[in-house]
């Protein structure tokens, strides 16, 4: 599974001109399945990036994860947004090819389950809706972006 993660102040993701999906401080998460990804990929992915120290700490070091921005006094969010645009190939030419995207049906399936997972285990999960026109509005905090990929397990 492919993510790209982004430090936000605030981030906010709108469909047909309604916001559908609103975090103030934590990780706007742009979410993608690669063919041949499970479960396991999805826990894994979800378990790093809730580990992931990127938020300042009181001496201004990278050294908080969004569930521990809680201790400093503000809950961090999560707003989780599906985006099979990262599987994108240009290395043929002009035009971007998306074969390494998991199929709609099961790209739908691993999205919905890990945001099913992060709910469990976060206080502050929000979306966007799979496969919409959305707007995604973010105020990116340092800016901080980084993406994760994680393999299959062999």
């Amino acid at each position: 599974m492919l993510a790209l993660v982004q430090r936000v102040r605030r981030a906010q993701v709108t469909v047909d001109e309604a916001v559908v999906g609103s975090i103030g401080r934590g990780l706007l998460v742009l979410v993608c399945a690669e063919q041949g990804d499970t479960e396991a990929q999805a826990d894994k992915l979800l378990a790093k990036l809730l580990k992931l120290r990127i938020f300042s700490d009181s001496a201004g070091k990278m050294n908080l994860a969004v569930p521990d921005l809680d201790g400093a006094g503000t809950v961090g969010g999560l707003l989780l947004v599906s985006q099979f645009t990262l599987a994108a190939d240009t290395s043929g030419g002009n035009r971007p090819s998306f074969t390494n995207a998991a199929a709609p049906a099961e790209g739908r399936r691993l999205y919905d389950y890990f945001v099913a997972q992060a709910r469990v285990v976060h206080p502050i999960v929000q979306t966007g809706i799979f496969a919409a026109d959305m707007l995604v509005e973010l105020v990116n905090d340092g800016p901080v972006t980084i993406p994760m990929r994680v393999a299959p397990s062999v």
